[in-house]
């Protein structure tokens, strides 16, 4: 959240940011904002603030975003393709260094940097330093891709299809389902 607030604010208006704005941006409280940066320690000063660029560094830092993240993508079909020139994932070091799908009209064909691989050869991925996964794949094959990329050391997993996934307790799932997040916005309407 912060780190993403951090990264929309132009430096050309002010080089220091306070608590105060970070927490109107974000609709929080400065009090907490002041708790929760005082985590990644004491750089801030009282009267004038954080410095933006300091500030985005210790944040990224701490959440070890510091170096390029590498990923691979399970699923190129359109979900899958979306993401690949998804430009958010650049800005937060993610880079998606590998990509697998089923098909045959999409394998070897490349999207980006990367060349689409046969999902039947993802245990390759061992070799590679990658730890982290997407996947977009339909919900009927999502478990036994999950089990395969925790087998090959897989350690965290952006599972976007309509299920949940078992996983040791080691390996870290976000499930996002888009049409579940959509159904409750008529809630508030």
């Amino acid at each position: 959240m912060y780190l993403r607030a951090l990264s929309f604010m132009p430096e050309q208006d002010s080089e220091y940011v306070s608590s105060k704005d970070i927490a109107d941006l974000l609709h929080i409280h400065s009090p907490q904002v002041r708790k929760d940066l005082s985590y990644f320690g004491a750089f801030g000063t009282r009267g004038t603030g954080y410095k933006i660029s300091d500030l985005r560094k210790h944040v990224r830092k701490a959440l070890k975003l510091d170096v390029v993240q590498k990923a691979v993508l399970v699923g190129v079909g359109k979900l899958g393709t979306a993401l690949t020139s998804y430009p958010g994932f650049k800005m937060y070091g993610f880079d998606i260094a590998a990509a697998y799908d089923a098909s045959e009209k999409r394998i070897g064909k490349k999207i980006g940097s990367v060349i689409i691989e046969d999902v039947a050869k993802l245990e390759n991925i061992k070799n590679e330093d990658i730890k982290l996964a997407i996947l977009a794949v339909p919900a009927e094959n999502a478990q036994n891709i999950a089990d395969i990329l925790v087998a090959c050391g897989i350690k965290g997993i952006l599972n976007l299809a309509p299920c949940y996934l078992k996983v040791p307790k080691r390996v870290k799932v976000i499930t996002i389902d888009i049409a579940v997040e959509l159904s409750v916005l008529p809630y508030y309407t």
